[in-house]
């Protein structure tokens, strides 16, 4: 690799994103799926739900926690996940200066099965179940992957026909990569990854109901234990603990946006005891409801 036309693109692409994100912590482009981001500060760590998708930084470091494991990854390296994860970050290097700059792109697992199915890219499954989150290096023709992105974001004209180019061109890129197992068994019909995806999706869809990992597990094909066990692997936490996550951030929300009381809050997301919502509520963002919300409204 050329090292003095990477450390060029790179500052390309920092310097775009600085020019597009003034004034503004979050931009949606308009290209479908592309977000860019810019802070001036590191910040407090803050938990939410992160689609899957790659992130790249341009200037900064940023740090993702997922369960027990911890992701760091700077203007080098990439962040990719292949599963919708609660995930707890926050900025590590910003100021006035050198703001934190970076872009997400999400990744369609549609998109990718299609592309599996219209070339010959590997397919080779994994031996065992892989994490959904990593880090990467970035490389030369995926930086100019994402510095075309950007750049075409001030061609509003060309979305529709350069958009949908450079998207394949990154997923080929990705598939091609050590990242790329982890992509092609997401996408795989019949993979246990595939099977923990769709356990996912029904936990998104049904997080207050009474959890049953036996129905789950029969839901998406699987024996408890092994759904148990992959789920675990692929996510670093229980379903269980995933659908806690799920109803205790709905709840927050449901009280912080569209002020419903503690008791009708823990209700709707499905806990049967206020004072066991309370509890787990408190473990989970360190304030008992009523004080968080307070806090919340403060800020």
């Amino acid at each position: 690799m050329d090292n003095n036309y990477y450390h060029t693109a790179q500052r390309q692409l920092a310097d775009t994103i600085d020019e597009l994100t003034k004034g503004k912590n979050m931009l949606e482009t308009g290209i479908p799926g592309v977000i860019l981001h810019r802070w001036n500060y590191p910040t407090e760590p803050v938990s939410y739900m992160h689609d899957p998708s790659i992130c790249v930084i341009a200037q900064g470091r940023k740090q993702v926690v997922l369960g027990s494991e911890t992701y760091i990854y700077d203007d080098n390296h990439f962040l990719v996940s292949s599963l919708d994860l609660p995930i707890i970050a926050n900025i590590l290097e910003a100021s006035e200066d050198k703001p934190y700059l970076g872009i997400t792109c999400h990744l369609d697992k549609q998109a990718i099965a299609h592309l599996l199915v219209d070339t010959d890219l590997p397919s080779k499954p994994c031996k065992e179940p892989c994490a959904s989150m990593a880090v990467g290096e970035v490389t030369q023709p995926m930086l100019n992957i994402f510095l075309n992105l950007v750049n075409l974001v001030k061609e509003p004209e060309q979305i529709k026909i350069l958009a949908p180019l450079y998207h394949k061109e990154l997923l080929i890129r990705l598939l091609g990569s050590e990242q790329g197992p982890r992509l092609r068994d997401i996408a795989r019909n019949g993979s246990r990854e595939n099977q923990v995806a769709r356990a996912i999706d029904w936990l998104k869809e049904n997080y207050s109901e009474q959890l049953r990992i036996e129905s789950l597990a029969s839901h998406v094909m699987m024996s408890a234990s092994s759904l148990h066990h992959n789920f675990r692997e692929m996510t670093n936490m229980s379903p269980l603990q995933y659908q806690k996550w799920i109803r205790l951030h709905e709840a927050r929300r449901l009280m912080l946006t569209e002020r419903m009381d503690v008791s009708n809050a823990a209700f709707e997301v499905g806990y049967e005891s206020p004072s066991q919502f309370s509890r787990e509520y408190k473990r989970m963002f360190g304030n008992p409801p009523l004080r968080d919300i307070k806090l919340m409204n403060m800020q």
